[in-house]
């Protein structure tokens, strides 16, 4: 039985360390054409104790690791970042990952949601408030149809049984979601 935990964590460190890096995936995607991309934050349920307060998400009012993860606009899983506590704010993990500074030196717009709202650079977010004028709705549905489809890369992260619920430790949140990226792309690949 130890045995086969081995490899298996030996192939999740093989598979996360085949992911891209920020930079890479950056390039890559200016060099395929992407006019913009598709930032978007998610929760990796996990399962703690209710004394493990960092790992609290008040938001989704469970305990997990924040993953942020970089789309193109059709899906396709370009980059995900490390895990870090369920309690850390989308924006404020952005920042932490150097997110922000690495989208604004490569030159790429990217669309988020509402939880970005804040950040400098090429960051593009909804309108924010109530009662708000007709020309600042459409452009927020816009803004949904266009990111919409890029969020579905959490959807197919999210997919994948092992991160429904992390039994495991939480430090292994971010290699694993590094992990299924690379195997989703491959799967992906494959089809094409």
């Amino acid at each position: 039985m130890t045995t086969a935990w081995r490899y298996v964590e030996e192939t999740v460190a093989l598979l996360s360390a085949r992911s891209p890096k920020l930079g890479q995936a950056l390039r890559k995607a200016k060099r395929d054409g992407l006019h913009y991309l598709v930032l978007d934050g998610t929760l990796i349920h996990i399962d703690r104790i209710k004394a493990d307060r960092p790992y609290f998400s008040g938001k989704h009012r469970v305990h997990g690791m924040n993953v942020q993860v970089i789309a193109s606009p059709d899906g396709t899983i370009l980059w995900t970042s490390g895990a870090l506590p369920g309690k850390a704010h989308d924006l404020s993990a952005a920042r932490i990952w150097g997110i922000l500074r690495a989208l604004e030196q490569a030159g790429i717009v990217i669309l988020a949601d509402k939880a970005y709202q804040g950040a400098e650079g090429p960051v593009r977010t909804p309108y924010k408030g109530k009662n708000k004028p007709g020309s600042q709705k459409q452009a927020n549905r816009s803004h949904a149809r266009l990111r919409g489809p890029g969020e579905r890369a959490n959807a197919q992260l999210k997919s994948w049984k092992i991160l429904r619920k992390l039994r495991c430790s939480p430090s292994k949140a971010g290699h694993l979601c590094k992990a299924i990226a690379v195997l989703q792309n491959h799967r992906v690949a494959q089809a094409a």
